[in-house]
C-alpha cells in the first residue's frame, strides 16, 4: 500500500489475480452441476430392498404379517392401520436418528467409507405410535429397532452405474460437438435447401439433449429396479425392543385407568430371514413380552361363608414363535404364517399363587379365578402390493385358534406405509 497526496492506494501486487478469479467463477458452475448430478446419482438409487411395517405395529400385532422383514427404511416413513375399519387416528411414525443427522444429504462416500459398525448403528430405527382397539382402549408406545445383519446393502454398491455413465457421458459430448458443427455451418451457408436441412438436423439434436437427462435416469432407475429383484429376499437379522400403554377411555376419547394386561408391558424380539431361489423368502419370529397380569377371584370367609371380589397382579412373560412362507418379488408378494405364543404362568391358578397370599380366616375360591385369555396359535394369510416407489399396501386374513385348534375369531387387517420422501 502507498500513500499519493494524502490517500491509501493499493498496488496490483497486493490485490488477487484476477485471472485465477475469473479462473474460479468458470469452474463454479461445472463443480456445482457434477455436485448436482451425484445427488441425483445417489436419490436414483435404490435405498430400501422392501418398505415394512413399523416395528411398533409388529410390537402391538397391527402389522398383517406379525412376522416382519427387514425395517431399514433410511428415511422418513408413516403406517395407517385399518384392523378396526374406523376412521380413528391409529397411526405410527418411524424414523432413522443416526442415518438422518449423519449420513442423508451428504455425498454417498461418506456412509461406504464408513465401518461395518457404523452401518449397523446408522440403520437404528425409531417408531413412535397409537392405535384404538376394538373394545375401544386406546393404546400408545414406542419401539426400537437395529439390522444386525444385511446380506446386500444397495448403498454399498460401487461401480455399479459406471458403464451407464460413461455411455451418456460420450453421448453428451457428441451431441454438444454435433450442435457446434451445425452452428457453424449455419452461419456460414446462404442456400436455402441447405438451411432447411441444417434447422432440421439442429432441432432433432437439441431434442436429444433436452432428453439426455431423462434418458440417463431412466436407464439408472431401470439398473436399480434389477438389483432390487435380484436381492428381495436377500438374508437378514434386526433385533427391537418396545413398550407399549393401554388406557381405557371414555365417549370422548380421554385416557382412563392403565390396564393391566398383556395389551401393557414391554418387549424383546428378533426376526430374522433368507432367500430361497428369486421369489422365495423364509423368515422367522422370536419374541418375548414383559407385563403384568392381573387376575380377578373371589375370596370366601370362612367363618361366614360371604364371598368378596379381589384380585392380584402378577409379573408374567408371553413367548411368541413365529415362521413366515413368502412368495413373490418386490412390487408384490404373498404369504401364509404361523404363530405359536405361551405364557411363562400357565394358569391363573399358577399366577395367583406367584401374587397373593390369602390372609387369614379366607380362602380363595378356586374356580372363580380369572385372567384374559391368550389363545395360542394364529394362522395369517395375505400380501403386499409395492404401489409405487414410496408407497405399500400390506393385507391379510388372521384366524386366530384355541388349544384345540379351533377358529376363536378371524380377523382382517389392511395397512398402508408411505415413505415421506
Amino acid at each position: 500500500m502507498s500513500r499519493v497526496d494524502g490517500f491509501a492506494t493499493f498496488t496490483v501486487q497486493n490485490l488477487p489475480d484476477m485471472r485465477t478469479i475469473f479462473f474460479l467463477i468458470l469452474l463454479l458452475p461445472a463443480a456445482l452441476r457434477a455436485q448436482n448430478e451425484k445427488e441425483g446419482l445417489d436419490k436414483l438409487s435404490p435405498r430400501e430392498l422392501t418398505i415394512p411395517t413399523s416395528p411398533l405395529f409388529d410390537l402391538m400385532g397391527q402389522a398383517p404379517s406379525q412376522v416382519a422383514r427387514t425395517a431399514d427404511i433410511r428415511d422418513f416413513k408413516v403406517d395407517w392401520s385399518m384392523r378396526n375399519w374406523r376412521l380413528n387416528p391409529n397411526i405410527a411414525i418411524q424414523a432413522q436418528p443416526i442415518w438422518e443427522l449423519a449420513y442423508n444429504r451428504r455425498p454417498l462416500d461418506k456412509y461406504q467409507r464408513a465401518t461395518p459398525f457404523q452401518h449397523r448403528l446408522s440403520s437404528l430405527d425409531v417408531s413412535l405410535g397409537t392405535v384404538q382397539t376394538e373394545a375401544a382402549d386406546r393404546r400408545i408406545g414406542w419401539a426400537l429397532k437395529l439390522n444386525v445383519y444385511r446380506q446386500r446393502d444397495p448403498l454399498l454398491l460401487r461401480g455399479v452405474y459406471d458403464d451407464i455413465q460413461q455411455a451418456y457421458a460420450d453421448e453428451l459430448v457428441q451431441l454438444r460437438d454435433k450442435e457446434r458443427f451445425i452452428l457453424r455451418r449455419l452461419d456460414s451457408t446462404t442456400r436455402p435447401d441447405e438451411l432447411k436441412v441444417l434447422r432440421e438436423e439442429l432441432k432433432q439434436n437439441d431434442g436429444q439433449l433436452t432428453s439426455f437427462h431423462a434418458r440417463r435416469n431412466t436407464a439408472i432407475q431401470e439398473r436399480a429396479r434389477t438389483f432390487i429383484v435380484d436381492n428381495w429376499n436377500a438374508a437378514y437379522v434386526d433385533v427391537a425392543f418396545g413398550k407399549i400403554y393401554t388406557y381405557a377411555t371414555d365417549s370422548a376419547g380421554s385416557l382412563g385407568k392403565l390396564r393391566v394386561n398383556r395389551n401393557t408391558g414391554s418387549g424383546a424380539w428378533i426376526n430374522f430371514g433368507f432367500g430361497v431361489g428369486k421369489r422365495g423368502l423364509v423368515s422367522g419370529l422370536v419374541r418375548s413380552t414383559f407385563y403384568e397380569e392381573e387376575v380377578n377371584f373371589l375370596l370366601r370367609d370362612e367363618t361366614t361363608g360371604e364371598e368378596t371380589a379381589a384380585s392380584a397382579v402378577a409379573a408374567n412373560r408371553l413367548l411368541t414363535l413365529g415362521i413366515n412362507l413368502r412368495y413373490g418379488g418386490p412390487v408384490y408378494s404373498f404369504f401364509v404364517e404361523f404363530l405359536r405364543e405361551g405364557k411363562s404362568l400357565r394358569t391363573p391358578s399358577a399366577a395367583l399363587q406367584e401374587a397373593f397370599t390369602a390372609p387369614t380366616g379366607k380362602a380363595v375360591i378356586t374356580s372363580t379365578v380369572r385372567w384374559d385369555i391368550v389363545h395360542p396359535y394364529s394362522i395369517n394369510i395375505g400380501g403386499d402390493w409395492r404401489i409405487g416407489r414410496n408407497v405399500i399396501l400390506n393385507y391379510g386374513m388372521r384366524c386366530v385358534l384355541d388349544a384345540n385348534f379351533k377358529t376363536t375369531q378371524f380377523i382382517p387387517i389392511a395397512n398402508i406405509s408411505c415413505m415421506m420422501r
